[in-house]
């Protein structure tokens, strides 16, 4: 007849349980394995965004130095990777110079120059806009690449679950 099994100190619906919970945990440091990846690429792409903005301001303003004749020249002494502050030191104007004129061609060169930004900075957004959806575009794919291998393993996890204990009660 039918002999009662002993028992052990556990119960028998545990290690099922257990290994459930491990197939959830692993799923979910999956997601947040992709969150963080999305993440870090946003950030770069905004990092990469500002140091766009700041090349074009310089390019917008250009780095002058200052001479002791009074006149502006551009720097040639700028690094490739940092530009260095440029420090502005006020000049004593003279009185037989043509300040007003001078006013207002560098006003004039300064409209110019920012129409000129403009217009390379609607060309640079409309390029900058189709790349940062081509790579998003990338990244979502990466990411629905692995889930039908996850839902098909938890779907195998289930199914073995399920056949071991109707295994379990049958035997």
């Amino acid at each position: 007849m039918n002999e009662p099994r002993p028992r052990t100190g556990l119960p028998t619906w545990l290690g099922g349980t257990l290994l459930v919970l491990l197939g959830f945990q692993v799923g979910l440091l999956w997601m947040q394995g992709s969150l963080l990846e999305r993440q870090h690429g946003d950030l770069v792409a905004m990092r990469q965004d500002i140091q766009d903005l700041a090349e074009s301001l310089d390019q917008l303003t250009g780095a002058y130095d200052g001479s002791e004749d009074g006149t502006a020249r551009p720097s040639s002494a700028a690094p490739a990777g940092r530009r260095p502050l440029v420090r502005v030191r006020l000049q004593e104007q003279d009185k037989d110079s043509n300040v007003p004129k001078d006013i207002a061609d560098q006003r004039q060169a300064e409209r110019d120059a920012l129409a000129k930004a403009r217009e390379v900075q609607s060309r640079l957004s409309l390029e900058e806009n189709a790349r940062k959806a081509e790579e998003k575009a990338r990244r979502e794919a990466e990411g629905r690449r692995y889930r039908p291998l996850v839902w098909g393993g938890v779907i195998v996890a289930l199914a073995a679950l399920f056949l071991r204990s109707w295994l379990r009660n049958r035997g």
